[in-house]
């Protein structure tokens, strides 16, 4: 991969305090960690809490987003398997979150910039068809299991 497919993320210069260097990803950990702990203390299996998916809603097909809050509520709760259950890709999605903001930290209290590769167009093809193909299997008779 050359340097021309990676994305770099905003960064003051290196010279510039610790601190401040920190100080996006330091608020980016503490809006994620404020919107986990606020799925993890309000139970989206209660009603009233939380909108209805409108695709769900409508047509009562489930989406690919259907069971995220679930997932998140299992995850923060430390019940992986539950979560897994609910929402696989999101479980994906925030363990990707996690070693990519890693990755941002660690070069940035390095003081390199931080460079991830870029997603070409042959990985958002995967994605979107994994998704399409999660999707379309949680609503066959079959993939009553993969329902939240």
């Amino acid at each position: 991969m050359n340097a021309d497919s990676r994305v770099a993320l905003p960064a003051p210069p290196p010279t510039a305090p610790l601190p401040r260097r920190l100080a996006v990803p330091g608020a980016l950990l503490a809006a994620v960690a404020g919107a986990f702990a606020y799925v993890g203390a309000v139970d989206p299996d209660e009603p009233g809490h939380y909108p209805v998916c409108p695709l769900y809603r409508l047509t009562g097909l489930y989406c690919p987003g259907c069971g995220g809050l679930r997932s998140a509520h299992a995850f923060v709760h430390g019940d992986l398997l539950t979560a897994l259950h609910d929402n696989a890709p999101a479980v994906a999605g925030y363990l990707g979150f996690a070693v990519l903001w890693t990755v941002w930290v660690v070069r940035t209290v390095r003081g390199r910039p931080a460079r991830l590769p870029a997603l070409g167009p042959a990985h958002l093809w995967a994605i979107g068809t994994l998704l399409l193909v999660f999707t379309t299997a949680r609503n066959l008779p079959s993939g009553g299991w993969l329902h939240p």
